[in-house]
Order: structure tokens, then C-alpha cells, then sequence
């Protein structure tokens, strides 16, 4: 396949959802204007069994340069996974073993082959960093990590807030960027692709490359898609995207985000052109209803990650349902091991933990045959309908 260098297409991958690129944007657009066909990745630690929507983000990046002919690696951190990236954690994150990480990504490449394009001329490349460091002599690993300094380790804010309410470090996350960054040098790549959140472990790799292979690697970072005032989807929220959400549930998360989340969202997850975008946006600020921005974003956004069919299937659900406050047809059911209420949100899995459970009661977001239900003693029988917030129901059998 040969490489494009159109110059519109080359602007829209330069600018679209991007927050930094370095050395500068202007070494990266020579590169792709050149003709060369570049060599990029982007790494996925398997730390859960789904790949979610931060990480569909940087997929969609990762397209723009393959539509381009680029060669696009998919790095699988079997290794790194291990490790646990300390990224925005206040205190060190579970390690897991090398089953449970090559159990969380058997589903990975098919999730993300919504996306990217893992066959024809120029197919993604799947990679697994353990190929390079389960074989890494001790030697070896101890030439790398001379390569960086405490102090330069230490620049981490996570680790800064650590220190400050003295909160403990540990040896195998502090060396988790010097790991990460080794990555580049083993794949001996131009480039690589990563949230905003990930720059310092991707400068990292940038500079274990100068150093080691005498190569300038660009590292383009993308936009994180956050609320006003910063604050990412989580678990908590209810929010938080999986690629392998059912189009109902991803159609009425995106419904869920706040309004001031729109435009960023059309950015970063859609392929609704930037000057649509930007009509949608001044219209917005003119007064009319976000509700209906709101809705066609569900729509795209759905489509981009689950195909038009689920798309309208997600508005259809959501039409039905949320706004005429009518229970599904097709309702899923449970037959639960115990019939507390608290046992069955958690089974159904609408809700992570017994604590998180109680919170859903507390709140008044748990009904049973439409009756809203405010104690944790409750009991539900076969027939009964469990309700969680607006779009989550289940029958008990």
C-alpha cells in the first residue's frame, strides 16, 4: 500500500483531538508529507477485560495514520500489565499475574477491530512486550535503568503527591515508564500515540530512543475527554464506556455526560467533520437545546464503535425507554444465587460492590416493580422487575 500525502488529511490527523505532538508538529507533517511510511504503536495494558472508550480514542488516531499507509503496531503490555502503570494513582495499583493480564486481552483485538483494520494490504500488527522482556538478561535491565535518574523519575505528580502525604512508592512502579519507554527501542519505531496522560512515559521511550538508537521518535498525544472542570468517566459515575457495551448501554451513557462534554465528544469520537462540529457548537452557545446535540452524538458515537445498526438499535432503546419511561420488551433476566436486593444489583452487575449497592438504595435509584425501594433488606421473588436508574432493568426468574 502506498502512502497518501494529501494535505487535507495530513491537517486533520495533525489537528483533530490532538493536545501535543513532539519534537514539534511541524518535524511530524514533514515526515508524513515526505512519503516514508512510518512505524507507530500505541501500548494497552490488560488490566481489565474490556478495552474502553480512552482507548478507542487513541485507536481512532491510530486510523488516520493506517488510512495514510502507515504502519500501525498494537502493543499488547503483557509485561507492563504486570507492572501496573501508576499514571493518576494515589497509591499503587494490584498486581496481577500473567494469566489473569493474557485473560483480560483475549477479547482486544476483536473489540478493537471495530476500529482498525487487522487485515488486507497494510494490516494493524499485534505485538505482546513480554516477547521482549521475559528473555531480558538481568545485565541488561540494568543498562537501561542507567539510562534515567531518581530525580527525573521523581517529576511524576502522582509520585509528587505521594511523597507529600507520605504515602509509599514502590521500587516496581517507579520503574514502570523506564519499561514502557523501552518498548519503542525493542519495536525500533518512528512513533507513538497516547492520551495526554501518558506523556511522560512516552517521552520516556522518545528518550531511550536518542540515546540508544540515535533516532528522533515523535510522540503525538490526544485530548482526554473530560468534563469543565477536568474530571474523567469512571466506574463511579456509571459512565465509563466499554467497547463491549450493548448499544443500549453505550447510547445511554453517552446520553448521561454533561452537556459541556459535547463538542469534545463530536472531536474525539466521532467522524462528524470539524466544520459541522463547529456549527454544532455555535448553535449550542446560541441557545438551542443541547438535548438534541446530545442525541446525535449518542448516534455517532455508538456508530463509530459499534456500526450504524447498533446505533439506531442504542436510539431506538433509548427513545422507548428513557424518554417515554417504558420498560424494554426484551428484558434480560436473572436467576440470582440469593434474592437479597444487594446481592442481585451486584450479580446483575449494575452495580460493582455491596457498598456500591447501598449507595444506588441511598440514593433513591433502585426500584422493584416500579416502586422505589429504600432499604437494603428487601427481598425480590421470580417476577419481579428490578430497575437501576433509568436505563437498567432486569426480571427475576
Amino acid at each position: 500500500m502506498s502512502v497518501i500525502t494529501d494535505q487535507e488529511k495530513i491537517n486533520e490527523l495533525l489537528s483533530r483531538g490532538v493536545e501535543n505532538i513532539y519534537p514539534k508538529k511541524e518535524f511530524l507533517e514533514e515526515k508524513l508529507k515526505s512519503g516514508e511510511q512510518l512505524t507507530l504503536y500505541t501500548g494497552y495494558d490488560p488490566t481489565a477485560p474490556t478495552l474502553h472508550i480512552g482507548h478507542g480514542i487513541t485507536m481512532l488516531k491510530l486510523r488516520q495514520f493506517q488510512e495514510l499507509g502507515h504502519k500501525i503496531i498494537m502493543l499488547i503490555g503483557d509485561f507492563t500489565g504486570m507492572i501496573g502503570d501508576p499514571t493518576d494513582k494515589t497509591s499503587a495499583r494490584q498486581k496481577l499475574t500473567r494469566e489473569e493480564v493474557l485473560e483480560n486481552c483475549k477479547n482486544y483485538q476483536a473489540q478493537a477491530s471495530a476500529i482498525l483494520n487487522f487485515e488486507g494490504k497494510n494490516p494493524v500488527e499485534l505485538k505482546y512486550n513480554g516477547q521482549w522482556f521475559d528473555e531480558m538478561p538481568v545485565k541488561d535491565f540494568f543498562e537501561l535503568t542507567s539510562h534515567f535518574t531518581v530525580p527525573r523519575l521523581l517529576e511524576r505528580d502522582m509520585f509528587q503527591e505521594r511523597l507529600k502525604e507520605e504515602k509509599t512508592i514502590y521500587l516496581h512502579e517507579f520503574m514502570y515508564p523506564v519499561m514502557q519507554g523501552y518498548d519503542s527501542v525493542a519495536m525500533d519505531v518512528d512513533g507513538e500515540v497516547g492520551g495526554n496522560d501518558q506523556t511522560f512515559n512516552m517521552l520516556a521511550g522518545r528518550d531511550l530512543m536518542k540515546e540508544i538508537k540515535n533516532k528522533e521518535k515523535f510522540v503525538l498525544t490526544t485530548k482526554l475527554l473530560v468534563d469543565s472542570g477536568g474530571k474523567k468517566m469512571g466506574k463511579t459515575e456509571g459512565n465509563m464506556i466499554s467497547l463491549a457495551d450493548s448499544p443500549e448501554d453505550m447510547f445511554g451513557k453517552v446520553m448521561s455526560w454533561t452537556d459541556d462534554m459535547i463538542i469534545l465528544g463530536f472531536e474525539l469520537c466521532t467522524g462528524v467533520p470539524m466544520d459541522e462540529v463547529e456549527k454544532i457548537e455555535t448553535e449550542v452557545e446560541k441557545g438551542s437545546n443541547p438535548r438534541d446535540a446530545k442525541l446525535r452524538l449518542a448516534f455517532e458515537v455508538t456508530k463509530t464503535f459499534l456500526g450504524e445498526e447498533a446505533a439506531e438499535k442504542g436510539k431506538e432503546h433509548f427513545a422507548t425507554v428513557i424518554q417515554s419511561h417504558d420498560k424494554p420488551e426484551d428484558m434480560p433476566e436473572l436467576k440470582p444465587e440469593e434474592y437479597n436486593i444487594i446481592s442481585v444489583l451486584v450479580e446483575s452487575k449494575f452495580c460493582s460492590s455491596n457498598s456500591d449497592a447501598r449507595r444506588a438504595i441511598d440514593g433513591g435509584g433502585v426500584k422493584v416493580n416500579d416502586e422505589k425501594i429504600d432499604s437494603i433488606e428487601v427481598e425480590v421473588k421470580p417476577g419481579d422487575v428490578v430497575q437501576k436508574g433509568k436505563r437498567f432493568f432486569i426480571k427475576i426468574v
